[in-house]
């Protein structure tokens, strides 16, 4: 990375954060309330965390590493899952909580979704998960958002912030979920996330954040606080500011959506992956926007593993 938000050349991106295993349900229109809506119901690997390192590594990152723990009962489920999509995991087993659970209902007409989330092992994270060592290697630290709404999991969190400032790495972070922001306290949060390089919000996130409904005015002055922001705007693409103002707006591709789950997480896997390789800020957010497209074309929040981007490692 260069400028902004940059960091070391040649190193890696770890990703600290979630791995979850989300229940895919698509139907077609309205829940029907008291009996059955039909629908076709996928079990997949996911979590934010886990979807924006394979998004990076297809994105041609050469080294993506992810810390995060798992029941558990599918660690080597998800261990499997993630190798094939070209990361290296970090998985730490635990044997009291299962691995968090997503309940993805997508309704097929509009391809958005709502969420209902068990967080399980994610929220029992803890500063002994971490060390300093982890950074070996590493350009670029990216933080899931979810981390920070649980006490034990946002004190590795901010552990890891510490040591990547004492080791002069790059920070990330995707504010994750206007309803934990909301729970946690927008003081509190952006109190939290203090020292942070680059901040990946959606437009709902950012207006949260800011109290202001327009997205530019919301992205820049979220600026102010971290030296590079990105808000994705969906169809409509996303824009980058710095500084205070605006700098950036990419349009995104057109295309078919046929499930929205994820496309924040490739847009952020794509865009670090891009900053990394030493792209700017506005082309990285083109790369991002070129990979949330993709991701609306299929089930789940994950780059299809095909010939091109089955790494195992």
């Amino acid at each position: 990375m260069s400028g902004a938000g940059g960091g070391r050349a040649g190193g890696g991106l770890l990703v600290v954060g979630d791995v979850v295993t989300d229940v895919v349900a698509r139907h077609r229109g309205p829940l029907a309330p008291a009996t059955d809506t039909s629908a076709d119901i996928r079990t997949v690997p996911g979590g934010a965390g886990a979807n924006a390192a394979c998004w990076a590594a297809h994105s041609g990152c050469p080294d993506v590493r992810l810390l995060a723990r798992v029941g558990r009962e599918s660690a080597g489920w998800h261990d499997v899952r993630l190798r094939r999509s070209g990361v290296r995991p970090l998985l730490i087993p635990d044997a009291d909580a299962p691995t968090a659970t997503v309940i993805a209902l997508v309704d097929t007409a509009t391809a958005e979704r709502t969420f209902l989330t068990d967080s399980g092992a994610v929220h029992r994270m803890n500063p002994a998960d971490w060390s300093p060592g982890l950074l070996d290697g590493i350009a670029h630290l990216h933080l899931s958002g979810y981390l920070l709404f649980a006490d034990q999991s946002r004190q590795l969190a901010l552990a890891a912030r510490e040591s990547a400032r004492q080791a002069g790495v790059t920070v990330s972070l995707d504010p994750a979920s206007t309803g934990f922001i909301g729970d946690l306290g927008v003081e509190r949060f952006l109190a939290t996330t203090e020292g942070v390089d680059v901040l990946l919000p959606n437009a709902d996130e950012a207006a949260f954040l800011t109290g202001l409904p327009e997205p530019a005015d919301s992205a820049a002055k979220l600026s102010r606080q971290f030296p590079l922001v990105a808000v994705t705007l969906g169809a409509a693409g996303a824009l980058v500011a710095t500084g205070g103002e605006v700098v950036a707006r990419v349009g995104a591709p057109e295309v078919v959506a046929l499930d929205s789950t994820g496309a924040g997480d490739a847009f952020t896997g794509a865009f670090l992956a891009a900053r990394l390789s030493g792209t700017s800020p506005a082309e990285a957010a083109a790369a991002g926007c070129r990979a949330g497209a993709l991701a609306v074309g299929v089930v789940g929040g994950r780059p299809e593993v095909g010939a091109g981007s089955d790494r195992a490692r």
